[in-house]
């Protein structure tokens, strides 16, 4: 597939996350990403920043959840689809193990991992990808339609 069969305009973002959080998301687990403002939905490219959050490599949810998976950094690793944006009603229960109280849980749903990561300059915030960029993820992802 190439970009030039793909919609015009501004219809997929970039989100960054730092590793482990993105290989949670890829394996299906981590359906909830914490954001400190609202997202809209649509598409996204899957960006695993440089950093690693070591101490959440420790936490026994996260060890389950990505055991014997690489945890590439620097590259775009798949894509998945906001399904919507939420917070918690305060004093209830968080909607899933991996929400953060105070936070705003982006829903994510149709996450598709990539066979190969793709390096990219990821940052805060939602991001507009650049053509070539995308031409090269979907490329690995053949039968997508936005």
């Amino acid at each position: 597939m190439s970009a030039l069969t793909l919609p015009e305009d501004d219809w997929i973002r970039g989100i960054s996350i730092k590793q482990p959080w993105t290989t949670a998301i890829l394996t299906g687990a981590k359906t909830i990403e914490n954001r400190p403002r609202p997202w809209k939905p649509g598409w996204v490219l899957l960006h695993a920043s440089q950093q690693i959050d070591r101490p959440a490599l420790r936490l026994p949810l996260v060890a389950r959840t990505i055991r014997d998976q690489r945890l590439s950094t620097g590259a775009v690793v798949g894509i998945a689809r906001i399904t919507g944006c939420h917070q918690d009603p305060e004093g209830s229960p968080p909607c899933s193990p991996w929400a953060h109280p105070g936070s705003w849980h982006v829903e994510l749903a149709d996450v598709q991992e990539l066979p190969l990561p793709v390096p990219a300059r990821g940052q805060l915030g939602p991001w507009k990808p650049a053509p070539d960029l995308l031409d090269q993820v979907f490329q690995q992802l053949p039968g997508f339609r936005p």
